[in-house]
């Protein structure tokens, strides 16, 4: 039986700069999930489940330097538009996904890139902070390519003169390119190559004394180091604490620029 752990248990400081959150939007029915399940578990459930909001986290022990990844699964619905723009505000990494034989999603996709850039931007000037966003555009299904519906001068038209975005075609159901995607992504971000999915040791929750016991920075920590736990009790944090955020970061709080981020 695998004890859970409490904050006690579990509980150290992580760097600031090194606790990030990644959103995953885009419309119904486009493999959103099944990507965020490739990138957890390592593979693909076919039956389709609708989304409401799923939250996830991994932490890493890379080198002797811990990491945190949040993971928000949004809906594809958005039947709450200030809840997507409150995602997309405390977002630092984002997902957009579409299905190569549906034009709507991808257009959907123009909308949500348009409304991350304005609501970045509108953060960006109440705050010092560097807010430009890497961006991650996903056409899913590109098994299907006998069904194609939007063509490819058309996503280039999309993702041309960004530094900031990257496009990949890629196939959830049978993993192609998924892993490349991630690593492009997580290399946006000025983070470890490391993160993606092929690039570090999984282990299990028993075994998550490895990220205590590696954290040392220690010089002999060696180049593929690198280690990954996905957290099985993981909690969206609260609305409010996601407003305070905001808040905190709009206001440009010297008590917050510093502080890392406590796993519990």
């Amino acid at each position: 039986m695998i004890k859970k752990m409490s904050p006690s248990d579990n509980e150290f400081d992580i760097p600031a700069k090194n606790c990030q959150r990644m959103v995953i939007l885009g419309s119904t029915k486009v493999g959103k999930t099944a990507i965020i399940s490739r990138f957890l578990n390592e593979k693909c459930d076919d039956q389709y489940t609708p989304t409401i909001e799923d939250f996830h986290r991994k932490f890493y022990n890379i080198r002797g330097e811990l990491y945190k990844l949040d993971i928000l699964d949004t809906s594809g619905n958005h039947p709450f538009p200030a809840m997507r723009r409150l995602s997309i505000l405390t977002g630092d990494v984002f997902i957009l996904v579409f299905s190569l034989d549906n034009r709507e999603s991808f257009l959907e996709v123009q909308r949500l890139k348009r409304q991350i850039h304005e609501t970045k931007s509108c953060l960006k000037n109440k705050t010092k902070d560097n807010a430009d966003a890497p961006v991650v555009i996903c056409g899913n299904k590109c098994d299907r390519d006998f069904y194609r519906e939007v063509q490819e001068e058309e996503i280039e038209h999309l993702v041309a003169g960004d530094e900031q975005c990257a496009y990949f075609e890629i196939s959830a159901k049978r993993n192609t390119n998924v892993d490349q995607m991630f690593n492009a992504l997580f290399t946006l971000a000025k983070l470890p190559n490391e993160m993606s999915p092929d690039r570090h040791r999984k282990v299990s929750q028993q075994y998550c004394e490895v990220l205590h016991r590696k954290s040392s920075r220690s010089k002999k920590a060696k180049d593929g180091d690198a280690y990954g736990i996905v957290a099985p009790f993981a909690r969206r944090p609260s609305v409010h604490s996601d407003l305070m955020y905001i808040k905190e970061k709009a206001v440009g709080s010297s008590q917050t620029k510093d502080k890392g981020c406590i796993i519990c």
